[in-house]
């Protein structure tokens, strides 16, 4: 099995998030990086839109869908990163990492979080910035409380790259922010609830760190999982930033599906040959989003990257994301 899914244009996405559209069809909303980009230093992960793709057949094949128009608040060439999507309150909602400018090198300037709804995931009506704990921000991920209301978790790099989160009754108005889950730094916190209790996966970048919950208060760290080289086709190097649907398989069964991505130029064995039909794109640029299977087996999330894929998200049942 090849790579789920690169970009056509650019042949770098990252942090993809999944949504279902009002269609029935599913989205995959990324970050789109610029693979082809020679400028100096990392502008080729800055001045990047949200790319998007499209599937008509539960997630097997996904078809380029261009880019989300209208979401950039402000004037010139900016950078969007990381969105995270929502059903909830009638209206999908948007939170996007957000920094002025095209920036060449990773620090030194703010980064925030921007609030966008829509109807259609294609009209976009910008509400502002989220008010967090600092101006470096980014990489939200938000999820429905048992109690009512949503929380807000994401990544604070003005506090040792660490996950912060704060709570919302509607998605407008937040509440102060507050540590969630310290050391080691990591980023792209995702939280999804599966057997019967709650897990958040974050990327440490020498995989994903696996976190447990019973009360999405109290997190209790397990280890990792996507650390070891796939043996897919551009499938060798660590999980990178991902998302996950919970759904069930063809016989009824509990699972996850992880929509991850990797790059091309990790791990060797075979992962840095360059690509013959791109010929100028530089290899250690190149990124393509993967997809695995997660299963709770005792109290212990599971994920074997090379197992055969049950994948049909026309039998997805996470609550954030239909």
């Amino acid at each position: 099995m090849s790579a789920l899914y690169t970009d056509p244009i650019h042949h770098a996405p990252t942090d993809p998030t999944l949504v279902q559209a009002p269609d029935g069809s599913w989205r995959m909303l990324y970050t789109q990086r610029r693979a082809g980009d020679r400028g100096p230093g990392v502008r080729w992960v800055h001045g990047t839109d949200i790319g998007v793709a499209r599937s008509d057949d539960g997630g097997v094949t996904w078809t380029y869908a261009g880019v989300l128009d209208g979401v950039d608040p402000h004037e010139g060439r900016n950078t969007l990163w990381a969105p995270e999507v929502l059903w909830a309150e009638g209206r999908y909602h948007m939170f996007v990492s957000y920094i002025r400018g095209v920036p060449e090198q990773w620090a030194g300037h703010a980064r925030t979080i921007l609030h966008h709804v829509s109807d259609d995931l294609v009209a976009w009506e910008y509400l502002g910035e989220v008010p967090l704990s600092s101006n470096r921000v980014i990489d939200a991920c938000v999820y429905p409380l048992p109690g009512g209301g949503y929380r807000m978790w994401f990544k604070d790099e003005a506090h040792d790259s660490t996950t912060w989160c704060a709570d919302s009754p509607d998605l407008v108005g937040w509440g102060e922010s507050r540590l969630t889950v310290g050391h080691p730094s990591h980023e792209g916190p995702n939280v999804f609830e599966l057997g019967g209790c709650f897990w958040m996966i974050t990327d440490e970048w020498r995989g994903l760190g696996v976190h447990r919950s019973t009360d999405l208060h109290t997190w209790e760290r397990q280890g990792l999982i996507l650390e070891q080289p796939g043996a897919r086709t551009w499938d060798a190097g660590l999980g990178h930033h991902a998302d996950v649907v919970v759904g069930t398989d063809s016989r009824g069964s509990e699972l996850a599906w992880i929509f991850y991505f990797t790059h091309r130029s990790e791990h060797g064995a075979g992962a840095s040959q360059p690509d013959s039909a791109r010929p100028d794109v530089p290899i250690e640029h190149v990124t393509d989003v993967q997809v695995a299977t997660l299963r709770v087996v005792g109290e212990r999330l599971v994920c074997d990257r090379d197992a055969p894929i049950d994948l049909d998200l026309r039998r997805a049942t996470s609550p954030t994301r239909t």
